[in-house]
């Protein structure tokens, strides 16, 4: 099972400060308070300073008043700033290689509610060409990364190995072959980016035409005879939008190996 973290974050930041709020509400004044009777029936405890008691405080309470600023300055710019990620499968070859540690921005579609992922603030929409997570919609939880081929009102076919989109061949030039790929250089609108086509393979799987309906953005990976995308489940909801990836910052294989820094720098 796939650990929830921006839920374990949330309701970790949300316990620490209610511990915090309600000790210095109503606990930490009763304490004083029964301190303040002592001292005034035993003159010896006259001399009791704020230090003696803040070392009287519970441990839970020490131990959130702590935690409770580290969590929340976390959670505020994971859920609307930068969020990093790593890759986790070759579908976006030859952009992103597996182990690149990405950072997503959290913004540049909108301030969204952690975990329910509910816009609040429309700031803007994806466009074609940008990286983009979400959570695939087969299960609404697994983030997957891909390339915005289609946004709302698109129509996309996709036929022996190329890609239409509005019922124009989208450019692109071939680069080179590195069996047992094809490097190809592809445009859409703004944004060139490479891509793979497997050497030999026939076309058909992923083959098909496409309406995107309205909220919705179709999907697919630079890899493309290797990318697991909306050719096979689906365009993706607005809802289900994580976040734009901009720049690689690390890459790092396995805790046995260093991380390497030759790969870092902006995503095309």
């Amino acid at each position: 099972m796939d650990i929830n973290f921006p839920l374990i974050l949330v309701v970790l930041t949300f316990a620490t400060g209610l511990v915090w709020l309600a000790d210095v509400v109503f606990f930490k004044p009763r304490r004083l308070a029964s301190h303040g009777a002592a001292s005034a029936a035993n003159a010896d405890s006259a001399a009791l300073d704020d230090d003696g008691e803040e070392s009287r405080e519970p441990y839970l309470v020490d131990l959130s008043r702590s935690f409770f600023p580290v969590l929340a300055i976390v959670l505020v710019l994971r859920s609307f700033l930068v969020e990093p990620f790593t890759i986790p499968s070759g579908s976006m070859l030859p952009t992103l290689e597996v182990d690149d540690f990405i950072l997503v921005n959290k913004f540049a579609y909108g301030l969204r509610l952690p975990v329910i992922g509910t816009k609040i603030v429309d700031i803007g929409d994806p466009q074609r060409g940008d990286v983009m997570v979400f959570k695939v919609p087969e299960d609404g939880e697994t983030n997957y990364i891909k390339r915005v081929i289609g946004v709302p009102g698109d129509r996309i076919r996709y036929r022996n190995k190329t890609l239409y989109i509005n019922g124009e061949e989208v450019e692109s030039q071939f680069v080179a072959k590195l069996p047992p790929v094809e490097l190809r250089r592809e445009r859409l609108g703004d944004v060139e980016h490479d891509i793979f086509l497997t050497l030999g393979r026939q076309s058909g799987a992923g083959e098909g035409e496409w309406v995107v309906p309205e909220g919705h953005y179709f999907m697919m990976g630079d890899n493309r005879d290797n990318s697991n995308d909306s050719r096979f489940w689906g365009t993706v909801p607005d809802e289900l939008v994580v976040g734009k990836a901009f720049a690689i910052w690390m890459h790092w294989k396995s805790l046995t190996s260093l991380p390497t820094f030759d790969r870092v720098g902006a995503i095309d």
